[in-house]
């Protein structure tokens, strides 16, 4: 049985049989049709990050990292660069993460590709997408 567990503004809950981990729990008013997976970064890049996305949705800290709500999925195709961690399930070390920031919008996620490419530019990694076979015949 999955235990609630307050912490500032943001929940956490317990997942059974996986201690050290919570899943990041977001504003009841927030809904999540498109799932919900987490990318974190340390949190020495959180302000940056924050300030520089053009739109951003729910964002959970703790004095270690920092975690942007994203679509579940979005990693797909995608290898997002150390030291950025992709946490699927929202399922993060129990760090006691609250939530600091909340959209103004109704969407609690952060769109992942300007996210993305923002992660990549704070770690001097070129984004790279796996592209079709690419064939050069007439």
């Amino acid at each position: 049985m999955a235990t609630l567990l307050a912490s500032g503004r943001g929940r956490r809950e317990h997942r059974g049989g996986t201690p050290g981990e919570v899943r990041l729990t977001l504003p009841p008013s927030l809904p999540t049709t498109l799932g919900c997976d987490a990318v974190g970064v340390p949190a020495r890049h959180g302000f940056r990050l924050l300030s520089r996305l053009p739109a951003t949705g729910c964002v959970f800290a703790d004095s270690d990292w920092w975690w942007w709500i994203v679509p579940a999925g979005s990693d797909a195709d995608l290898r997002w660069p150390l030291p950025a961690c992709y946490a699927t399930g929202a399922y993060v070390p129990d760090r006691r993460p609250r939530l600091i920031h909340r959209p103004d919008t109704t969407s609690p996620y952060t769109p992942p590709i300007p996210l993305y490419l923002m992660v990549c530019q704070l770690t001097g990694i070129a984004p790279a997408w796996p592209g079709p076979g690419l064939e050069s015949r007439l």
